[in-house]
């Protein structure tokens, strides 16, 4: 069992794919997808939480991780699976 994952993103976006992928190799099989392309409100509720504009912004359990390169970096040094293992 992984800790919930939230990811804010766009139908369009390369880098939202690359997260999604990586969590998906580290065992992630659900992830809760915020569109803000869809939902323009949610857009705001997203900067108002994170600070930052761009997506993906991604959340495992309470904890804001950033955008994929944030996400990259975790997994590099070896702390994404303590993470996501809540």
């Amino acid at each position: 069992m992984t800790a919930p994952v939230r990811m804010y993103s766009t139908a369009v976006c390369p880098y939202c794919q690359r997260a999604e992928m990586l969590l998906k190799a580290r065992g992630v099989t659900a992830i809760e997808k915020v569109r803000i392309d869809l939902e323009p409100a949610r857009k705001d509720e997203m900067i108002e939480k994170t600070g930052r504009r761009t997506v993906p912004q991604i959340f495992i359990g309470n904890t804001h991780v950033g955008g994929f390169d944030d996400l990259a970096a975790l997994d590099r040094d070896g702390r994404l699976g303590a993470l996501l293992a809540g």
